[in-house]
């Protein structure tokens, strides 16, 4: 099977620092053929990958202020659809974008949905050729043409488990509105905790006014983006995840890369945390601070090992590959207009 990768330009593939999106390709991509997939992965030219590798994009355009993502963004995949005819699939880990160019497509068109950006991309998901893969059944739309659920997956021997934690709590996220970094802070000082938060500030008057005024560098730490081995130190340190987020999350992939760690998760009841999260498992879904508060005392009585345990049954990268294998297999046994 010849499988074509679309994946995003913004950073390299897999990311130095933050980059999710390109994580989760990048991940993909070695795991599909590891099962004898010939893969070509559309990404940044710096990128690292055992796939055959091509593109337009010298670098990823957030890390350089003079390239213009929406310029970069159209040629790469304009390139992508250009080689279509060459693959039995085509599988896009982008937004909106590559669906605009979805008649062009010379190959069925999977689209792995990473979460809607705005509710005004939603016409080019419901009039363009495609299938689609949700990563979590709480983040679906009515009218897409779902062929399946695919949790992503974590590369476990990159989140190595860690059997005796400390006392501080961390939260790890962009630091944003959207991931409640403030309540997490609100969190940590009710229950006399100390704090690390990790991410990249994407609000700077957000970090500026709720976050940065709480930082003192004991009580709570920031240590802004880390990369994958610093960041399983951190969150495998940690006797919990703070996750109190204010919006409907599509999946959360730091979540599953604390639990894998064996550190439990405190989430917010909200978009896929009740799915992700296996109440009294991996951690505590919550309503409020009070309860948030509550389940830091009562946290430290779940089993670390059976926290990374069910991480590695659910969140494995292995089970990823093995759920996008067999959409694969469905999809290219369809007949393609």
């Amino acid at each position: 099977m010849r499988v074509a990768l679309l994946g995003p330009v913004a950073w390299r593939t897999p990311p130095h620092h933050y980059g999710p999106w390109e994580q989760v390709t990048g991940l993909l991509a070695e795991g599909l053929i590891t099962r004898g997939v010939d893969v070509t992965l559309f990404a940044t030219l710096d990128s690292v990958t055992s796939a055959d590798l091509d593109g337009v994009c010298p670098r990823g355009y957030a890390d350089d202020p003079a390239m213009d993502g929406r310029v970069w963004e159209a040629m790469h995949v304009s390139h992508a659809m250009a080689r279509s005819s060459q693959f039995d699939l085509v599988h896009s880990h982008l937004d909106w974008l590559p669906l605009a160019f979805a008649e062009h497509c010379r190959a069925p068109l999977l689209t792995t949905v990473h979460g809607f950006s705005a509710a005004g991309i939603l016409p080019a998901y419901t009039r363009a050729r495609s299938s689609y893969v949700s990563i979590s059944d709480a983040d679906r739309v009515a009218g897409l043409d779902y062929v399946a659920t695919v949790h992503h997956g974590v590369d476990l021997a990159g989140l190595p488990f860690t059997r005796d934690a400390g006392p501080g709590l961390v939260a790890f996220g962009r630091i944003h509105p959207d991931k409640g970094i403030h309540t997490a802070i609100e969190i940590a000082r009710l229950a006399g905790r100390t704090l690390t938060i990790c991410g990249i500030v994407q609000d700077e008057r957000y970090f500026a006014e709720q976050v940065a005024p709480h930082i003192d560098g004991d009580q709570v730490v920031f240590l802004g983006s880390v990369g994958p081995r610093r960041r399983a130190e951190v969150l495998g340190a940690s006797t919990a995840l703070l996750h109190p987020i204010t919006f409907d999350e599509p999946f959360g992939l730091s979540v599953v890369e604390s639990m894998a760690c064996g550190t439990p998760v405190i989430a917010y009841a909200r978009g896929s945390m009740p799915e992700v999260v296996d109440d009294g498992v991996t951690g505590f879904v919550v309503n409020t601070v009070e309860q948030a508060v509550d389940a830091v005392t009562r946290v430290a009585g779940l089993d670390r090992a059976g926290c990374r345990a069910r991480a590695r049954q659910r969140f494995g990268a292995d089970r990823m590959v093995t759920d996008y294998l067999a959409v694969y297999d469905d999809l290219t046994r369809r007949p393609h207009l």
